[in-house]
């Protein structure tokens, strides 16, 4: 009488864990690089985000032929004094921002965006004025750095994003700092 042995497909247990151990070891490598690029992508979808803003208000202004004012907000979207601190201590635009037009001699709430405090952006803490009938901006030129907050991803120039906005009221948005908070 001869035994034989049937083939099953399938893997062995030992098969088994040795692939479970190198999946281990690559997820292991792998999340500070994924942690790393997920703060880039925030710190430019914010950049982004202000700079679809800075563009609507300048429009706007154009548009409308009323001034429209972009401020930093806080958690009942009033805009802030200038130099006052947001709710979670930071004095930046992290806080949140809002657009407003003068309609009737009040305020009236064209885009908000809320607080972001996983992303730092430096610059002025004053509100900005966009005029008719050019968009023109007040104050002259101003620029706002974004970086990531409190990682250090933060001291990465390549993960940083600077909009730099020119007396005429156009944004413009490149790679690295541009110093905007010294």
């Amino acid at each position: 009488m001869q035994m034989t042995r049937r083939f099953s497909p399938g893997f062995t247990l030992v098969e088994l864990s040795v692939v479970l151990a190198v999946m281990a070891i690559v997820a292991t490598f792998a999340t500070p690089s994924f942690v790393a690029w997920h703060l880039r992508d925030q710190v430019d979808a914010r950049a982004r985000a202000l700079m679809s803003t800075l563009v609507l208000a300048r429009s706007e202004a154009v548009k409308r032929g009323v001034r429209v004012t972009l401020c930093r907000i806080d958690a009942s979207r009033r805009c802030l004094a200038p130099g006052k601190s947001c709710e979670g201590g930071t004095a930046d635009w992290s806080c949140g921002w809002a657009l407003f037009v003068e309609r009737e001699g009040a305020p009236m709430l064209l885009r908000a965006q809320p607080p972001a405090p996983s992303i730092a952006i430096a610059g002025a803490t004053t509100d900005l004025s966009f005029t008719p009938p050019a968009g023109q901006v007040i104050g002259g030129f101003r620029s706002f750095d974004f970086s990531a907050r409190n990682s250090r991803l933060a001291a990465s120039a390549h993960s940083n994003r600077c909009i730099r906005l020119a007396a005429g009221g156009r944004p413009r948005l490149t790679a690295g700092a541009c110093g905007a908070g010294a």
